[in-house]
């Protein structure tokens, strides 16, 4: 079946593992159903290119921030270039800030204490701009929900990973659940559980691609057009079709990122 209205409220075209056939990939999405996508820069590197790529493609949007594995010791190191293409936000087709966030999985990145600040100092950003913020949370669920309450951003929390009981929490600010491959994998209850219970006007579908490639593509490099596979299982869990999850995800992205029906 040919799903229609896929947005994907979160890749990473600018990852080198798209380096041999970015552009045939790139021209092909929109003739498989992808309506709009948005770009997340994790580096200034991934960034400028979020960016470039934004320009390039009309169905493409960029978000810009520094990921918590790429923060470094001082926010100074990043902070000058990223306000630089946010003062030029309409021109570079900026949406949101992101991805931006706290990770505490393993002891090789940067102190949590660092991550809070860069964290805390991007929430400042995506507010001085009036943009809304993706947010990356691994392993860290009550700092990140602490900074959120703290902050009252709009955004979306992506790859969304805690309780049913923290999804409330975040819809109580506002904000968005962004679900993708993880729904699919074998032991992914909490996520399908979430699935079941978020409101339908609360939710969007992602990828993380070239990441998180969904089952039956495990193994493999993920892009936009595995989105159905998550949406079906999203769908099954709520007694709906998967083209409504897409509908749905598709209104719920448009609406968070100012992203209008008239450029589909």
């Amino acid at each position: 079946m040919l799903y229609t209205h896929i947005f994907d409220s979160h890749a990473h075209y600018d990852d080198e593992a798209f380096d041999a056939d970015r552009t045939t990939l790139l021209a092909e999405l929109p003739h498989k159903g992808v309506c709009h996508l948005i770009d997340c820069g994790a580096s200034l590197d991934g960034c400028r290119k979020a960016v470039a790529l934004a320009k390039q493609y009309s169905y493409i949007h960029a978000a810009v921030g520094i990921h918590p594995e790429e923060i470094g010791g001082s926010t100074a190191d990043w902070m000058p270039e990223l306000e630089t293409m946010l003062q030029h936000k309409e021109e570079n087709k900026i949406a949101a800030i992101g991805e931006i966030g706290l990770d505490y999985h393993t002891d090789e990145n940067p102190p949590r204490e660092t991550q809070q600040a860069a964290f805390a100092a991007q929430l400042e950003l995506a507010r001085r701009y009036d943009l809304p913020v993706i947010v990356h949370d691994r392993e860290a669920h009550a700092d990140t929900l602490r900074l959120l309450q703290e902050y009252h951003p709009r955004g979306v929390v992506h790859c969304f990973s805690g309780s049913v009981e923290m999804m409330r929490e975040v819809l109580k600010l506002g904000m968005y659940i962004g679900l993708g491959g993880a729904v699919t994998f074998k032991n992914a209850k909490m996520p399908v559980r979430v699935a079941a219970a978020v409101p339908l006007d609360r939710l969007l579908n992602e990828t993380d691609c070239p990441y998180m490639a969904p089952v039956p593509c495990r193994g493999q490099r993920c892009d936009s057009t595995m989105i159905p596979y998550s949406a079906e299982v999203i769908a099954s869990a709520r007694g709906i079709s998967a083209q409504e999850v897409l509908d749905a995800g598709y209104q719920n992205a448009q609406r968070l990122f100012h992203i209008h029906l008239a450029e589909s």
